[in-house]
């Protein structure tokens, strides 16, 4: 699998300190599946039309044109399954640490005294709802990057720092918990983070390692001495004890948990549900059933 690293693979201009912010206009008019995706710098994606996939560290988000988000420098895994929608555009803005420092600095008596009274989660991804101005806003960038063949680094820290303001002063709380990947904990708690929030989606070996900033082995020596098992047992357990949750509920039927739970075939949960727990999904339902 190709790693895509950005901004670099789609704008010939790289972050750097005459270059710090780059806007560029996205627009993708093919199936994308599991790419995986190393961000160099911190990004605002503005969605114009559309709806991607993107599995983060410690979160699986769908970023589609009824909402704009906060992306830390990082690493994820995309998709965007074009079968369903026409095509995928969007506005980029990525800009480093530096003009979020800046930022950060020249408005810190309002965060200080914000954050006196907001308790947020810190997150490397942060979602906020369109409304009226941030669609005013992604029309001015739209002009602008049609009718300039070159923004000039005012321009972009201007249009930057308008964006970033209007977001602290009316979604304070959801803005102030964006913080730089960096600071968001150990590679235990990456790890953890990246296993237990993807149990589902099935990802592989080498994707989550990916997520990790590790290699498989390394990957896979970190996961032996926290969970004590091998990747591929100890998620198969879970799984298994999910379905067997999900069973319990009397609303959830065997023919759909299987998809539910990344398996790739009925036949596969079913054969694996059989050796976990010595009877097949429909049979511990009907025991379920009969023990009520």
């Amino acid at each position: 699998m190709k790693i895509h690293n950005l901004p670099q693979d789609i704008s010939s201009a790289g972050p750097t300190a005459d270059n710090s912010i780059i806007i560029h206009a996205f627009n993708s008019a093919r199936n994308v599946v599991r790419e995986k995706t190393v961000l160099d710098c911190n990004a605002i994606s503005l969605v114009i039309e559309g709806e991607k996939t993107m599995t983060f560290t410690e979160t699986t988000v769908s970023p589609n044109d009824r909402e704009i988000h906060i992306l830390s420098a990082g690493r994820c895994i995309a998709s965007v399954d074009i079968s369903r929608q026409k095509t995928f555009r969007s506005i980029l803005i990525f800009f480093d640490d530096k003009e979020l420092a800046d930022f950060f600095l020249q408005n810190a008596a309002f965060i200080e005294k914000a954050m006196r009274s907001a308790k947020v989660k810190p997150s490397a991804y942060v979602a906020f709802g369109k409304d009226e101005f941030i669609n005013h806003y992604i029309d001015s960038l739209t002009l602008m990057l049609k009718n300039a063949a070159h923004l000039s680094l005012p321009m972009k820290r201007i249009k930057l720092q308008e964006l970033l303001l209007y977001l602290l002063e009316n979604h304070t709380r959801a803005f102030l918990a964006f913080k730089n990947r960096a600071q968001l904990g150990s590679t235990e708690m990456i790890i953890r983070k990246v296993v237990e929030s993807n149990l589902v989606n099935n990802l592989g070996i080498d994707e989550m390692a990916f997520l990790c900033n590790l290699s498989a082995s390394t990957f896979k020596r970190q996961f032996n001495r926290i969970y004590g098992e091998s990747p591929n047992t100890w998620i198969l357990a879970q799984k298994m004890q999910l379905a067997a949750q999900m069973l319990a509920r009397q609303k959830e039927k065997p023919a759909e948990i299987w998809f539910k739970l990344g398996f790739e075939t009925h036949s596969g949960f079913t054969k694996s549900f059989r050796k976990h727990f010595g009877v097949a999904p429909k049979d511990y339902k009907k025991r379920l059933t009969l023990e009520d």
